[in-house]
């Protein structure tokens, strides 16, 4: 007979969650709604675009999912963190806190040094017991302007003091670590890899599929699709990948997916005019069309400027479609990709290369199919969000039992 787990009140606290639009967002539902499946109970602190420190202790947390979402945090600024302060103290102990830690996220221009304090203070003087998962640890110095050197500098400041209030840290890829430990300072914290989980769910429509490939590809021919944020690299990228990729062959067309998508688009129809009736955008998707256009794609060409690795959702939602593709390996992949095979790996900024294996992959029936089933059995051994679920309850176990 299998022994129930105990139920682990959490508390997840992040600088977005849907219906705001981000990466942090999605992966905060998504995390928050496995939790509350695995029937532990589930409260959500953000904040809301907007929102008024006076309006805030007005607000009722609504139910989504059966995870309550606590609107409270306004602008995270020193009145809101007291205000939250005093609705998380009418919770019983131990209270367990979740933060979502991008350092961009908490306003101030992404210097929020009272948020960091305010964290330091739960563990403190409350007995919270803090964990952080580290979608990303601080901007790098030399980068940018004296601006961001500066904050570069703050976000430094801000995480000695979060990693003085944590008693867990997790980090969605292995270098994270690597950064983050120089500024534990006292005690040892425990670190823990917890790779981010695709937020797309695996739609299975034949019909839909079928449909949004005969409107996007060429009689007979292939499609290549990519899907992310495009980002400046991105973009600057994509101009000299794409048109090379369709020059290489001339039944094949491209399909953008994701917000961004248009605004490429008409760059490359201003600069190489050839491409515009092959290459194809969509906007933002729902996750469940994101699915089907996803299905329809023989191939996925997901470049990154420091590699492929466990924090990209984009690759994430490709291989559990069990989709091929084709990506880069830089500072920042993990082992896992090269020694599991189940992408094709290229160097990054090689357009040639990755020209060279798109078409390698299209031209190889039995490559392609051996890409598709090798990555979604990667995805299910390794990044899976049940995975991620059973990480985090068993990290809490020993406290609750």
């Amino acid at each position: 007979m299998q022994t129930q787990h105990p139920i682990t009140n959490w508390h997840v606290i992040t600088s977005e969650y849907p219906p705001q639009i981000g990466g942090v967002s999605d992966y905060a539902k998504l995390i928050a709604t496995e939790l509350k499946t695995a029937n532990d109970e589930v409260h959500v602190w953000c904040g809301l675009p907007g929102t008024l420190e006076k309006d805030s202790e007005e607000k009722q947390a609504r139910n989504s999912d059966g995870v309550l979402v606590h609107e409270e945090f306004g602008r995270f600024a020193p009145a809101d963190l007291k205000h939250v302060g005093l609705k998380l103290d009418q919770f019983p102990e131990p209270r367990r806190l979740l933060v979502q830690w991008v350092p961009q996220g908490y306003g101030y221009r992404s210097m929020n040094l009272p948020f960091c304090l305010w964290l330091w203070h739960r563990a403190k003087r409350k007995r919270d017991r803090i964990e952080v998962m580290a979608h990303e640890p601080f901007l790098a110095f030399g980068e940018g302007s004296r601006k961001q050197d500066l904050a570069a500098a703050v976000h430094r400041l801000m995480v000695v003091i979060l990693l003085k209030a944590a008693s867990r840290v997790w980090v969605s890829i292995p270098d994270w670590e690597t950064r983050l430990r120089p500024f534990v300072f006292g005690p040892n914290k425990p670190f823990g890899w917890l790779p981010v989980p695709s937020t797309v769910p695996v739609i299975v429509d034949p019909g839909g599929t079928s449909q949004i490939r005969d409107q996007y590809s060429m009689r007979g021919g292939s499609l290549v699709g990519h899907f992310g944020a495009y980002d400046r690299y991105m973009v600057e990228l994509m101009l000299k990948v794409l048109p090379s990729l369709l020059q290489s062959r001339e039944n094949l067309a491209v399909i953008l997916l994701g917000r961004g998508g248009r605004e490429l688009l008409e760059k490359l129809s201003e600069s190489h005019p050839e491409t515009q009736k092959r290459i194809h955008a969509t906007g933002s998707l729902t996750a469940e069309n994101i699915s089907r256009h996803l299905a329809a794609c023989d191939v996925l060409l997901q470049p990154y400027q420091d590699g492929v690795s466990g924090r990209r959702t984009s690759v994430m939602a490709g291989i559990s479609h069990g989709i091929p593709v084709v990506t880069t390996t830089g500072k920042a992949t993990e082992a896992c990709w090269s020694l599991s095979q189940a992408v094709k790996l290229t160097k990054t900024g090689d357009v040639d290369a990755m020209v060279g294996a798109v078409g390698a992959v299209l031209d190889d029936d039995a490559e392609k199919s051996r890409l598709g089933e090798a990555g979604r059995t990667l995805y299910h051994e390794l990044f899976d969000v049940k995975r991620t679920i059973a990480t985090l309850r068993a990290a809490a176990e020993p406290e609750v039992a």
